[in-house]
């Protein structure tokens, strides 16, 4: 269980979950109680096959748990279907993916606007905090330390590690209640991986979003608050 401040309702919650990928097979992953709080940064490791892109896909109710429930700020996301689904993650669920899943027919600043575009509780969140939504972009593309000559580039003329940045700053918009990044330094050196976490974690800070990162890497485990080796129970 998160050792964090006990709020009222959890971004996230899983109780008694197990999941195979059969009937006939055993679980691949089980997990008794865990919670994730607003603004708590959680970081998961674990070997290769301990189940961590598997625990991202339940969060974001790509899977579906063979046991057990699985909650976003209160709502059993197994309970519901594909589209009240695909609404629950748009709104309220920003994501880093392992290869960054960025649009290359869209700029740099089309990329980053887009949820807020998608999304009318992010937009209205937006709005609240920032002259404009381009104002947000800017502010989060600043924050991000992304060149401003780059803003209005093609995605595809950017470097691996900018790329990350124009990923992070999407992930951002509208302060979704919660954030997954899924290995989102994997491809980078260790230097510029743990400038990026620092610079992101601290995004996170500003807006008491939470963050759950999956991450082989070790090395910056001391920039979050929440450490969880997946082969081992939450706690």
């Amino acid at each position: 269980m998160s050792s964090g401040a006990q709020q009222a309702q959890p971004v996230a919650q899983i109780k008694n979950l197990s999941f195979c990928w059969s009937r006939s097979s055993d679980p691949v992953l089980t997990i008794s109680d865990w919670q994730v709080y607003r603004g708590e940064r959680w970081c998961i490791y674990g070997p290769s096959g301990s189940g961590k892109t598997t625990l991202l896909n339940l969060l974001t109710g790509l899977l579906m748990p063979t046991q057990g429930t699985i909650s976003i700020l209160g709502e059993a996301i197994n309970n519901l279907n594909g589209a009240r689904r695909d609404r629950l993650r748009a709104d309220h669920l920003g994501y880093i993916f392992q290869q960054f899943n960025l649009l290359p027919y869209l700029s740099v600043f089309d990329n980053v606007c887009l949820p807020v575009q998608l999304s009318t509780p992010r937009k209205t969140k937006s709005l609240q905090h920032f002259a404009s939504i381009e104002a947000e972009a800017e502010h989060w593309l600043g924050a991000l330390d992304l060149p401003q000559d780059r803003w209005h580039q093609s995605v595809l003329q950017l470097s691996i590690g900018q790329q990350q940045r124009v990923a992070g700053a999407r992930a951002l918009m509208g302060a979704p209640e919660l954030i997954i990044a899924d290995e989102p330094t994997s491809a980078l050196d260790v230097d510029n991986a743990k400038r990026f976490i620092e610079a992101f974690n601290h995004a996170c800070q500003e807006q008491q979003t939470a963050l759950i990162m999956v991450s082989h890497d070790q090395s910056f485990h001391d920039q979050f608050d929440q450490l969880w080796a997946l082969d081992q129970e939450a706690r």
